[in-house]
């Protein structure tokens, strides 16, 4: 059973130093949720926005494709997008995109240029497939080979999708929300004209509701999201053995499936069956099957874990 007590208490310490002013705590397993609890300012019931976990759900409707045979890991982004790639010698493909590999050379979340200008800027950071690199707008040009796959906008699909596991609350409107991020110096956003953009790879908010009912489906594996077939696809290692472009430090704990983060060696956390995504505001999304467990955090910090929010003791308390 997850240690409750040890990762409220965990939540509460963290809202009681000012570090969070609210936060709302999700836990479930495959036959229910568990509990729910909101702390600080937060009511159980209220949106947030989610920022990268959005990743995840633009993945899923390339996968729900790729079961479908309309498009695979080997597609190359010209498919959808024919001037990508001006000045590259290289292919870049979907699972480059989805496993951040991709060498896309990326701007800030709130730039002003339009993410099809941006996709079509020349150059890369590196060739294809020999570094990690976390890229935003490479989901961008998932989005654009899921419209191209499926013959209609990206969001419609997304809608479909999450109406078919109860969450159709979830919206690609981040601005729908109480709880605006709170900004430091060292982490800021044009706040307005982020929400205007509806990012691709960052832009969703949701509720609780909406996160336990994803978190639950892909936890029990029950296929109203994604068929079993998809769903292992989308755990499977893309970045072994691969560097990281921008960090020359220890090897990373954690790798990239197709859009998903999998905890498979993390100092800290014994567990190893972990796969799912944060936020940059300090939200977290994380499925553990072979503990039979699901946890989602809300909250609204920009940096958080930079400044001081260790996600791992929260992960390890609800995997004993």
């Amino acid at each position: 059973m997850p240690n409750l007590d040890a990762a409220t208490r965990w939540v509460a310490a963290h809202v009681d130093s000012g570090l969070l002013p609210g936060a709302v705590l999700g836990v479930a397993s495959r036959d229910g949720v568990i509990a729910v609890e909101a702390f600080g300012d937060a009511r159980a019931e209220d949106r947030y926005p989610i920022f990268s976990i959005t990743k995840p759900l633009v993945g899923m409707l390339a996968a729900r494709h790729i079961d479908a045979g309309r498009l695979s890991l080997d597609t190359p982004l010209t498919d959808a997008v024919p001037g990508f790639g001006a000045g590259r010698d290289d292919v870049v493909r979907l699972r480059h995109l989805g496993s951040h590999s991709s060498g896309i050379v990326e701007p800030e979340l709130d730039d002003a240029t339009p993410l099809d200008e941006a996709l079509l800027v020349p150059g890369r950071t590196f060739e294809v497939g020999t570094a990690v690199q976390y890229s935003s707008l490479a989901f961008h040009g998932i989005a654009r080979l899921v419209e191209h796959a499926g013959g209609r906008p990206w969001e419609d699909q997304l809608e479909t999708m999450l109406d078919g596991a109860g969450a159709a609350g979830l919206t690609m409107d981040a601005g729908h929300t109480s709880h605006v991020p709170v900004m430091s110096d060292q982490a800021r956003i044009d706040w307005e004209r982020f929400c205007a953009i509806r990012h691709p790879g960052a832009g969703a908010s949701a509720a609780m509701e909406d996160m336990l009912a994803i978190a639950r489906s892909l936890l029990a594996d029950d296929g109203r999201l994604l068929s079993p077939g998809a769903l292992a696809v989308m755990r499977e290692p893309l970045s072994l053995g691969l560097p990281d472009f921008d960090q020359e430090a220890e090897p990373r704990r954690s790798e990239w499936g197709f859009t998903w983060n999998l905890r498979r060696s993390v100092p800290g956390l014994a567990a190893s069956d972990g796969f799912g995504h944060a936020g940059w505001d300090g939200t977290e999304l994380w499925m553990h099957p072979d503990h039979d467990v699901a946890f989602v955090l809300l909250t609204n910090v920009l940096g958080a874990q930079d400044r001081g929010l260790d996600p791992i003791t929260l992960a390890s308390a609800l995997t004993s």
